[in-house]
């Protein structure tokens, strides 16, 4: 059993199922796992909210983190890797809540995307000359479409010899690269003290003299960062956002980026994703739970602006 398994409880088993993607409590009689894309229900029960809130504590302290009454919201990394998210009342109004999704033990290779379908033949050289040629890529989709996944297997693409540095709010990319630095971000402290957020990481991978800047989500502030870092020589940059298609990514950047506390103008925010960002590979997740990449979109100036052309040829 592994050390994650022996303390998570009821949990257990469905922890040491590999087919098993990810794990959601909703109550102590309400379990569902995630196989092959799809959720389902299965019969797990704890004896009360008790038991399952004791399982939820034990979770968060094999993560070195705390939650109780006054800090009720974690999300972390547990030591195997999976990332545990685990809300507490009064924030959770019918009880303890855990999410855990896990990754595999191997990961999967650019290689392995393109033998299994999720990635279309026709597009995966595409993918590799954009890598090849230090292109500035943004993965896009909804929660849930694989884009930590590829993320990951992009990463297995880049030239042995260069300096990786990720930057993660929970580490969870499995960077195939030799040379690699990792960076997370670290949440405050019982005194609200000592909190290291993104975009302080990001700013500070800049000076680890990286080859290619991962950044595991954009979610704030840290978009402007990143954008910046993009136009002044850090070329080969990757990144994942959420968004529905291209052009709501580079929008989402735009807004994020006018999140970053600078008094700059939308329009110079918007030229500088039109010279930073030269592509964006969209994905998908199909009813059927198959995940799958959308479009492959060249972002090209406009004026001051940006604009859009898919790669109809790469994507089936």
């Amino acid at each position: 059993m592994t050390s994650v398994a022996a303390i998570a409880g009821p949990l257990a088993g469905l922890l040491m199922d590999p087919a098993v993607g990810e794990v959601v409590v909703n109550g102590p009689s309400d379990v569902w796992i995630e196989v092959d894309g799809r959720l389902r229900a299965v019969d797990v029960r704890f004896r009360d909210s008790v038991e399952l809130r004791q399982t939820a504590v034990r979770l968060v302290a094999a993560c070195g983190r705390r939650i109780d009454d006054a800090s009720p919201l974690v999300d972390a990394r547990l030591p195997d890797g999976s990332r545990v998210n685990v809300v507490l009342p009064p924030l959770a109004v019918d009880g303890p809540l855990i999410t855990i999704r896990r990754f595999g033990i191997a990961p999967l290779t650019f290689g392995d995307l393109v033998g299994n379908g999720a990635i279309p033949a026709a597009a995966a050289p595409v993918i590799e000359h954009l890598i090849a040629a230090r292109r500035n890529i943004v993965i896009s989709g909804g929660t849930g479409t694989g884009k930590t996944t590829l993320l990951s297997a992009l990463t297995g693409l880049i030239p042995a010899e260069e300096r990786i540095v990720s930057v993660e709010d929970a580490a969870e990319l499995a960077v195939q690269a030799r040379h690699v630095a990792r960076l997370e971000s670290r949440p405050s402290n019982v005194e609200g003290r000592g909190a290291i957020d993104l975009r302080a990481l990001v700013r500070n991978a800049l000076r680890m003299r990286p080859d290619r800047l991962v950044v595991g989500e954009v979610r704030g502030g840290e978009a402007l960062d990143l954008l910046l870092a993009m136009n002044t020589g850090h070329d080969g940059s990757l990144a994942t956002v959420h968004a529905n298609g291209p052009e709501d990514a580079l929008r989402r950047l735009e807004t994020m980026a006018l999140m970053g506390g600078v008094d700059v103008p939308h329009s110079a925010v918007r030229e500088q994703v039109a010279s930073a960002v030269h592509a964006v590979l969209q994905l998908e997740r199909a009813a059927t739970g198959s995940r799958r990449l959308l479009a492959i979109a060249h972002v090209e100036r406009e004026g001051a602006g940006w604009r859009i052309r898919e790669d109809a040829a790469c994507v089936s």
